[in-house]
């Protein structure tokens, strides 16, 4: 027992097993008044909501003033009796008096799911999974985000990844299905016009478990600006597709001040690419 504690913060930024061992250590500090959790659970058979909140958390610490927290569950929706639907879990966060609270549900396979819950404003820097389909609010303090979802993304979740992570330097896309084309206007050569999207503090970019359509989005001029953009992760045949032999007017501006060029193919005396990138 802990009676003098009051306030706790817990941050764990990896995936672990052991949920249970949380509400027991906080049965160890009835006392509290402050909390913070960040939380990232896998391998269980039902999602961290608003009930598990109450009753795994809550009923422990009855003299808490706040709980600032994220949780994020990865499941196996074959052993799910049901659908994961985002409006059931916000309710059970509404009917625990978290109204300042969100959630997201993420598909990430045929069988895997992820579904986060979070209190507002968001707190914490580091994002660790978004798809597709996620609250209309601002991040302001999150640096590193990874995006991942089954399905492609379109042009439009990025220009609203620029506008709800105005602070963001570190990006990962895992998504293997190429871009998904929006009904657009096309120009004069009946190639699709797209609004050019600012990141104006993106310094490292992770492609390498993308589609190289990915790779196109950010380095290309006319769909993106990333004036500070300094490490790149990508494979190396797809950067040399994007970029025509790295010889394309439309993606050297992007690549001009990447100081940092990470292949995750063996490369045999290969240095085609050193002209396009002078920073090297």
């Amino acid at each position: 027992m802990l009676p003098n504690l009051n306030c706790f913060s817990l941050k764990s930024y990896f995936q672990f097993q052991q949920y249970e061992q949380i509400p027991l250590l906080l049965r160890r500090m009835p006392y509290l008044k402050h909390v913070t959790l960040y939380l990232c659970i896998k391998d269980r058979n039902r999602i961290i909501d608003g009930t598990c909140v109450q009753n795994d958390i809550l009923v422990h610490i009855p003299q808490l003033h706040s709980l600032t927290f994220y949780v994020s569950s990865y499941i196996d929706i074959r052993d799910l009796s049901h659908d994961l639907s985002r409006e059931h879990i916000q309710q059970t966060l509404i009917n625990i008096g978290q109204q300042n609270a969100a959630t997201t549900v993420n598909y990430l396979s045929m069988y895997t799911a992820e579904c986060s819950i979070f209190s507002l404003p968001f707190a914490f820097d580091y994002l660790p999974c978004l798809g597709n389909i996620f609250p209309n609010i601002v991040f302001n303090y999150v640096t590193y985000l990874l995006v991942e979802d089954n399905d492609g993304f379109k042009h439009e979740f990025f220009v609203r990844i620029a506008r709800s992570f105005p602070l963001l330097k570190y990006l990962r896309i895992f998504n293997i299905e190429p871009q998904v084309l929006a009904d657009m206007k096309l120009s004069s050569d009946h190639s699709q016009s797209y609004s050019m999207i600012e990141y104006p503090h993106l310094t490292s970019l992770d492609v390498s478990h993308g589609h190289q359509d990915y790779l196109e989005q950010f380095l290309n001029e006319t769909k993106a600006y990333v004036p500070c953009l300094t490490e790149l992760k990508a494979l190396y045949l797809r950067l040399k597709i994007v970029t025509n032999n790295f010889t394309r007017e439309e993606t050297r501006r992007n690549c001009a001040k990447v100081k940092q060029l990470i292949f995750f193919e063996q490369l045999d005396n290969v240095q085609d690419y050193y002209h396009y990138f002078p920073l090297l």
